[in-house]
């Protein structure tokens, strides 16, 4: 009798267990399987972030930025890593996505180190490698910059090459190009291989009277789940918050996450872990008058090929609760 008495209060307790396991909302983000985003997502986890929050984080790694989207339109995650700029074609379009920022980072135009080059006049004639494409934000910002302070087209003036991350990277280090604009965390190790930035987007966006903090790239969520659970959508918001103070201080986080931060060598380790660092957005709501500037400045560069039918940004894109 003692046994089955036992045995009950034993199963009794599992069941218990299992319905407060299963009570603990899940949230699902899908990110490029070697996303820097990684490294802020492994801090929340290592430092249950999450569970401390009432939720639990299942992070699931994606092939490419498309197939996030797919996801996320699909049902498939509720959270993904994209620009404003996407939420705000969507939002035109009709569908409720909203932005929580996650990074400033942003990278320039490098050229090797003993190129003679000392502004973007000097690259006129030459070979522009470019990751992202031909409506890749950097870029388009440049190519603008250029516009202003040198009088030229610079993609009517220069050979583009268009190509993964990963290619620009090798054909810039092997010398193969005049100039080459790439990812952040790519860039850095450009820098750290011995490149040089001739501009940066940065310094070109504040020439253009666009905000050089703005954060560009941030979580993406629908806007359903901050209407029906807006605590949850506030908690992710400060675990992410929370793993960035970490990154911002601890140097010995970094360093249990080099292996996963890919560096090959000591100059590259502290080139991503300064460039995590200075993209980290401070706290609060995005500054909504930048992002109408920037948006203009991209309508007028792109017409409908970047943002649809939007002609100014849509209300509702940034989540308004601090982060």
């Amino acid at each position: 009798m003692r046994s089955t008495v036992v045995l009950g209060a034993f199963l009794a307790l599992l069941a218990t267990c299992a319905t407060a396991f299963s009570e603990t909302p899940v949230l699902r983000i899908a990110v490029l399987k070697f996303g820097t985003v990684n490294w802020e997502l492994d801090t929340i986890k290592h430092h249950q972030l999450d569970t401390a929050r009432g939720f639990d984080l299942e992070v699931n790694g994606v092939a490419g930025g498309a197939a996030a989207k797919i996801a996320l339109q699909g049902g498939e995650a509720d959270i993904i890593v994209s620009d404003w700029l996407w939420v705000a074609r969507q939002r035109a379009a009709g569908k409720d996505f909203v932005f929580l920022p996650y990074s400033k980072s942003v990278g320039g135009l490098l050229v090797s180190g003993d190129s003679p080059a000392k502004s973007l006049a000097d690259i006129k004639g030459g070979r522009i490698g470019i990751a992202g494409g031909p409506l890749d934000k950097s870029w388009l910002i440049l190519n603008a910059y250029t516009m202003k302070t040198h009088g030229f087209d610079l993609a009517g003036s220069t050979e583009q090459v268009f190509g993964a991350p990963p290619l620009i990277y090798k054909t810039a280090l092997a010398g193969d190009l005049d100039g080459a604009i790439n990812f952040w965390h790519f860039a850095a190790k450009m820098k750290a291989g011995g490149m040089r930035e001739l501009v940066s987007v940065a310094q070109a966006a504040e020439s253009l009277g666009l905000d050089p903090d703005m954060p560009l790239l941030g979580y993406v969520f629908d806007g359903a789940l901050l209407r029906d659970n807006p605590d949850l959508v506030q908690g992710f918001a400060q675990a992410s918050r929370a793993a960035k103070d970490i990154l911002a201080r601890d140097d010995a986080e970094w360093d249990r996450l080099r292996e996963l931060m890919k560096a090959k060598t000591d100059a590259q380790f502290e080139a991503l872990k300064a460039g995590f660092r200075q993209g980290i957005p401070a706290p609060g709501p995005v500054d909504e008058t930048s992002a109408r500037r920037m948006f203009d400045l991209v309508v007028e560069l792109t017409g409908e090929e970047l943002v649809g039918k939007a002609k100014a940004l849509p209300d509702g894109v940034f989540v308004h609760f601090g982060s």
